[in-house]
């Protein structure tokens, strides 16, 4: 108990922001303190700990081996001394809470709008951090505490301090210029083969999983065009021979130059999951969030 008087709990604070962010100006500027100060605090962290803490790596700066090992506990312990602290009942519009989310550009671009209209009416002093990140890292970070929330496809998924929750379920659709098909707008599975595709590979969804539903049909198609964003994607196709298979929801609004058509196989669709650490499972404001993102998720539609 002693070593607890050589550190208050705004040090701690600091060096959780440190550890995240991995960067003394973003550290500062989640804590809304100047840069000098956070340096100051790490030059003092780091006596306490005896460590550096933060090593540069060129341009950069990475966590010591003790700083990693430390970043899950002071996560745990920070959000006890927070639940302490904080009344029990979740009051939106006076909350000032950070929510860090973590999900691609598809699920950027289906929940963020709506969530951010929504907080500005209904709790205008939340903040969110929105992060990038593959489908493996984002399971780490919600399981290390690095974020709140991550929105992607989890398949498999079997953790014991995670919770996930399906929101809606996807499927493939096929996207052509209608002035490159047939009076029908049908393409059989040998032209579609052969016609040069638009492939999204974003490391949140990996984007191999029509690439392994062919494969094991022993097919594979013309791949013309890999890139790792949704939504750019579909600006691709019109004036093109290009042919896009994508998730339902990412062509509305559709431009009406293009065409929408079953893909001439069968492709198993997915689920779009939300997922969080078991610890913030009873948390009133991370429940309302959740909550919020349901029924934006729920409301989303695809007229496919």
């Amino acid at each position: 108990m002693n070593n607890l008087r050589r550190i208050d709990t705004n040090l701690l604070v600091t060096l959780h922001a440190l550890l995240l962010e991995k960067h003394i100006s973003r550290a500062a500027i989640r804590l809304h303190k100047s840069q000098p100060a956070v340096s100051h605090a790490l030059a003092h962290l780091r006596t306490i700990f005896d460590d550096p803490l933060l090593i540069r790596r060129g341009k950069h700066l990475e966590l010591s081996v003790k700083a990693s090992g430390l970043l899950s506990p002071l996560t745990e312990a920070l959000e006890g001394l927070e639940g302490l602290l904080e009344a029990p009942v979740f009051v939106p519009a006076e909350s000032k809470r950070t929510f860090r989310l973590s999900m691609s550009d598809y699920g950027a671009w289906l929940i963020l709008p709506e969530l951010v209209r929504r907080l500005r009416t209904e709790a205008p002093d939340i903040s969110l951090v929105v992060t990038q990140a593959s489908r493996e890292m984002m399971i780490a970070q919600a399981n290390e505490g690095e974020v709140d929330i991550a929105l992607g496809v989890f398949p498999g998924l079997n953790g014991e301090t995670l919770r996930q929750q399906p929101l809606f379920e996807e499927r493939f659709i096929s996207v052509a210029d209608a002035s490159t098909l047939p009076a029908d707008r049908m393409l059989s599975l040998a032209e579609w083969l052969a016609r040069p595709h638009v492939i999204v590979t974003h490391p949140s969804n990996n984007g191999l999983e029509i690439e392994s539903d062919l494969a094991a049909l022993g097919l594979e198609r013309k791949r013309q065009i890999t890139l790792p964003h949704w939504r750019v994607a579909n600006d691709l196709i019109p004036g093109s021979d290009l042919i896009l298979t994508v998730a339902s929801r990412n062509v509305t609004p559709l431009n009406p130059a293009l065409c929408i058509f079953e893909p001439p196989l069968v492709i198993k669709p997915f689920w779009f999951q939300q997922l969080w650490h078991l610890r913030r499972d009873i948390d009133p404001a991370h429940q309302w969030l959740r909550q919020q993102i349901v029924d934006i998720a729920h409301a989303s539609k695809t007229f496919f």
